[in-house]
């Protein structure tokens, strides 16, 4: 973990923008410290964006858009570290959205949701390829 789930109007960006942003957040999340140790080890980030092609915000006019951003991660991490990781990857997403944000109606959220190791199952080899 943390898995960041963005799921996004099909009238806001392109495949590369939306590409770009997701190098962003995981650059983002990989940069994450606490006391000078790592919030969230390389193995675990994923970033993924799905494109939604049905939707209606707002009025239902078209040229609205929206992306929310979903953040899971384990259990044991301080209220201060997940209010920076937080802080910090939706600053990520202002960002990278400003200009659509100055020209057309667009919703931007995110929410962190922490959960127990218990009820997951995991089998992966990206931690011990990434320390080689």
């Amino acid at each position: 973990m943390p898995h960041l789930t963005l799921e996004y109007s099909a009238n806001l960006a392109n495949e590369e923008s939306i590409g770009d942003l997701c190098r962003k957040l995981a650059q983002s999340l990989d940069a994450q410290r606490e006391n000078d140790q790592r919030l969230y080890p390389p193995g675990g980030i994923r970033v993924r964006a799905l494109r939604c092609e049905q939707y209606c915000i707002a009025d239902g006019k078209t040229e609205a858009a929206f992306l929310h951003a979903n953040l899971k991660i384990g259990a044991g991490r301080s209220e201060t570290a997940k209010k920076a990781t937080g802080d910090a990857l939706f600053e990520v997403i202002k960002l990278h959205f400003a200009q659509t944000f100055e020209k057309q109606g667009l919703a931007l959220s995110l929410e962190i949701n922490e959960f127990s190791e218990a009820g997951t199952w995991k089998h992966n080899n990206l931690h011990v390829r990434l320390k080689s």
